[in-house]
Order: structure tokens, then C-alpha cells, then sequence
């Protein structure tokens, strides 16, 4: 019943996305303009792939460190249909992994403080990558204060688990059992994150988050540039890191809209038309997101085919 009522918020997910876009091909006809992508794509999608891996490699690391010894196929599988939820308010759905890691012997508890620890350092790397156009469009600031409250929220839930603990306790006491449970297993992953908390953890994390960034940040560098856009290197490079933190702000599922929108607006700001310049965002959001979207959908089928005996 979970798993239809998560498929059912997806398709109305999916459904507001196409009408999205319905509305801006009244406006520009990307919709018209979306086979010009097609020549690009082998390297939109190579890069995607390649970023999947470096996150997926420090995702191994993290379990390994924790002493878990998942098969990397079996790990990878659940990794990747975690993305099938992946549009989701602060990409939460992505714990779909725990459905499938718990049975390999890693606690949920694990995977929610390898989750949130993945996503604090994805948070630090895109903003460092995001430096030049932040500075250049005067929302450093922003960016900077966004990303350091959600770095102290979970500083102080990690350092203070009592605080947690309140919340489990009022939702038992107001009748919420599955809620208590799922703040429960939230409060003890933030617990957990401390395991972590070593210079070449961080480290290796930052740097793995980077690579990865900078890899899809530069894919939207080429799509530009195939579509006629030319800016400055490394101005181009941070367009996408601040259109993806304004999504990460925003708490809209995936940062649907929010990061389209920023990114459009960034482009034309930059002297870009209106047209190539929604074809662009479109066409990296499908490329990253969408495919990545497809790619755990599939994982997710196949997982769940295999715990029903198909």
C-alpha cells in the first residue's frame, strides 16, 4: 500500500512536470525544440552516469566505514531506486533504499545517517562550485545562509539527540505510532552521522560531491555551448550549482520548477534568448534528473520483482 500510494504521488509529480512544461512551450515551443537535444545526449548522459558513480563510490565508502559489507551490486540496486523517488522535498523519497538495504544487515538508522551525511556534503560541494555565478549575481549570501542553517539544524540534532527524542515521545503520546517510528529512526540516523565526523571522511565526501557536481555542472557547460550559448568559463561552470541550491531552498519536490525557473532566469540574464535558453534547462533537468528518475524506477522494479518471487 506504501509502495502504490509512493508511485501514486510520483505520477501526479510527473503529471504537474509535463503540464509545466505545456505551459512553457505556449510560451517558447521547447517542446518543438526538444530533438535539437538528441546529438548531445551521449554526452549528457555519459556525465550523469559518471556522476552517479563517484556519489555511488562514496555511498560504498560510507557503508564500509560503518563496518557493513554489501555486494556492490546488490548496494548499487538499492542506490540507484532510491532515485526513483528522488523528486521529492529535500530528495527524502531517496530512503526507499533503506526497503532494501535493511534485509543486506544495515539498520535503517545507517542508511538515514548515510543519506543525510551524503546530502550535507552534496549542499557544501555545490555551493563552493557555485562561488563565481553566486558572487556575480549577488546570492552568495543567500546561498551561503541556506546551506549553514541546514548544516547547524543537523549539527545540533546530532550533537543533542534529546532534542529528537521529544518529538518521538509527543507523537506517541498524541496516537502517531508509524510517525513516532520514522522520527525515531531520523533522530537516531542523525546520532549517527558523529561515526563520520574524521578529517578524511569529510574529506574524501567533499571531494567525491565535487567531482561529481563538477562533472554534471559541466555537462550544461557543453549543452550551452552546442546551443549557442557562450559565457565565461567559470561563471558558466556555477550556473547550475546556484539553480540548484534555489531548488534545495525552494523544499518544492526535486526542486521542480524552482531550478528550471533560476536557471532560465541566470541564462537571460547573461544575455541569452528566452528560447534556447528554456531549451537548455529542460534539457539538462532531463538529462540529470529525469534519467536518473527512469534509471531507479527501474532498479525499484526489479528489486521489487525479486522480494515477490517474479
Amino acid at each position: 500500500m506504501k509502495i502504490r500510494r509512493a508511485i501514486g504521488g510520483w505520477s501526479i509529480v510527473a503529471g504537474l512536470y509535463f503540464v509545466a512544461l505545456l505551459w512553457a512551450d505556449s510560451k517558447t515551443g521547447v517542446l518543438r525544440l526538444l530533438p535539437e537535444l538528441a546529438p548531445m545526449l551521449p554526452v549528457l548522459v555519459t556525465a550523469t552516469l559518471a556522476s552517479i558513480g563517484l556519489r555511488f563510490a562514496r555511498w560504498q565508502w560510507l557503508l564500509h566505514r560503518a563496518g557493513y559489507r554489501v555486494p556492490a551490486g546488490q548496494s548499487l540496486l538499492a542506490y540507484v531506486a532510491g532515485f526513483a523517488f528522488t523528486a521529492t522535498p529535500g530528495k527524502v523519497g531517496e530512503l526507499l533504499r533503506v526497503r532494501y538495504l535493511v534485509t543486506a544487515g544495515v539498520p535503517a538508522s545507517r542508511v538515514v545517517s548515510a543519506f543525510v551525511y551524503e546530502r550535507l556534503f552534496d549542499l557544501a560541494a555545490v555551493l563552493l562550485i557555485a562561488l563565481p555565478a553566486a558572487a556575480e549575481f549577488h546570492v552568495f549570501g543567500v546561498a551561503a545562509t541556506f546551506v549553514g542553517l541546514v548544516f547547524g539544524a543537523v549539527g545540533l540534532m546530532a550533537a543533542n539527540p534529546r532534542l529528537g527524542q521529544r518529538g518521538v515521545v509527543a507523537f506517541r503520546r498524541a496516537g502517531m505510532l508509524r510517525i513516532a517510528r520514522v522520527v525515531r529512526a531520523i533522530v537516531a540516523g542523525l546520532a549517527n552521522i558523529r561515526l563520520w565526523a574524521t578529517l578524511p571522511d569529510m574529506l574524501l565526501s567533499l571531494v567525491a560531491g565535487m567531482g561529481a557536481w563538477l562533472v554534471t555542472s559541466w555537462s550544461f557547460v557543453y549543452l550551452l555551448g552546442a546551443l549557442g550559448i557562450h559565457l565565461e568559463g567559470f561563471k558558466a561552470i556555477a550556473l547550475f550549482p546556484v539553480a540548484m541550491l534555489a531548488g534545495a531552498a525552494s523544499m518544492l519536490p526535486g526542486g521542480l520548477g524552482s531550478t528550471e525557473a533560476t536557471l532560465v532566469a541566470l541564462l537571460t540574464l547573461g544575455g541569452a534568448a528566452l528560447v534556447p535558453a528554456t531549451l537548455a534547462a529542460v534539457g539538462i533537468r532531463l538529462a540529470t534528473l529525469w534519467l536518473a528518475t527512469v534509471m531507479g524506477m527501474g532498479a525499484f522494479g526489479w528489486l521489487e520483482a525479486r522480494r515477490s518471487g517474479g
